[in-house]
């Protein structure tokens, strides 16, 4: 071999570990069908998560199914019909509690739907039970709860902090409490495959402000996931703009609370920890004017450095 041919494969290993240093492969894949809180109803928390390379997906939230899915169909996200997506890629849903915003995409699109399991807490569970799939409000697809059962769901109740498959996914999941207006549950899921993680916060208030530790409780959870770089990422909300006061939070974050409580993840992980961590802001409440008051204040606040990723309806991402 000569020297020339020896620099050549040299300078393609450098090249090569150069890419792979800068190019971490990704753990998950992520569609969002709904990003937004609030008024518009085509457009409502529900995120498809999936191990990167498969269509294995479950769905957190699901206030908006549908419209979210022909809307991914419109990006090229997915080259198949809208009924294929939801009965073939939807493996299940995460549902964090039960409010409209957050569940009516998953009661409106029942009847189309394949069987497959409904994961959540058991206050949450009971409120679905009760309120919707109760034959009365709307036909009871599941296998549980008042009236005639469909039995086209599974509904499985999650333990707190108890590690479940996801069925038909090589995915499990742990579900930890928030607080959503004290005493009202919602409920934050640590998705794993593999060796990694991804969280997801269904709609919370600050501990300061609710009067808990349900949040400090998670961060110590998560904080060595953090370190070791398994968790790719955190979904959590932010609904509105410093402005809003304390009283009329009804059991959301602003900037200012986001960034409070991400300082205390930091102290829990080690200093630099959240240096380029992926957070996925959601549930932003219009109008647009405190959408925009939102961002432009978090991207002043950002001292940690976070990576803040702002998910768009029917585009897919990675993490």
């Amino acid at each position: 071999m000569t020297n020339f041919n020896r620099f050549l494969i040299v300078l393609l290993l450098v090249s090569f570990l150069t890419i792979a240093q800068k190019s971490p492969k990704s753990a998950f894949q992520v569609v969002p069908l709904g990003v937004k809180g609030g008024i518009d109803e085509k457009n409502l928390s529900a995120y498809l998560l999936a191990p990167t390379n498969t269509i294995d997906f479950i769905c957190l939230d699901a206030g908006t199914v549908n419209s979210g899915i022909e809307k991914a169909i419109e990006k090229k996200t997915f080259r198949i019909s809208a009924s294929e997506v939801l009965r073939k890629y939807i493996k299940g849903y995460l549902i964090s509690h039960a409010h409209l915003d957050h569940v009516s995409g998953l009661i409106i699109n029942s009847p189309a739907d394949s069987s497959k399991t409904v994961y959540a807490t058991d206050k949450c569970m009971e409120m679905m039970e009760k309120h919707y799939f109760n034959d009365e409000t709307w036909a009871n697809f599941g296998d549980a709860g008042p009236g005639n059962h469909l039995k086209k769901y599974h509904f499985q109740t999650l333990n707190l902090e108890e590690e479940t498959p996801i069925t038909n996914t090589t995915m499990t999941v742990k579900a930890f409490p928030l607080s959503h207006v004290n005493p009202f549950e919602s409920t934050a899921f640590l998705v794993e495959n593999g060796e990694n993680y991804a969280l997801y916060l269904g709609d919370t208030g600050p501990d300061e402000v609710e009067k808990s530790d349900n949040l400090r409780k998670l961060w110590t959870a998560i904080a060595p996931l953090v370190q070791s770089k398994q968790l790719k990422g955190i979904f959590i909300e932010v609904s509105f703009p410093n402005e809003q006061p304390d009283k009329f939070l009804f059991g959301h974050l602003t900037p200012n609370y986001l960034m409070k409580e991400l300082h205390v993840l930091e102290e829990l992980a080690g200093k630099d920890s959240l240096k380029g961590f992926k957070i996925i802001v959601t549930h932003l409440k219009p109008p647009t004017k405190n959408i925009t008051k939102v961002k432009e204040e978090l991207k002043q606040q950002n001292d940690l450095g976070v990576k803040i990723i702002y998910p768009e309806q029917g585009k897919r991402f990675e993490l």
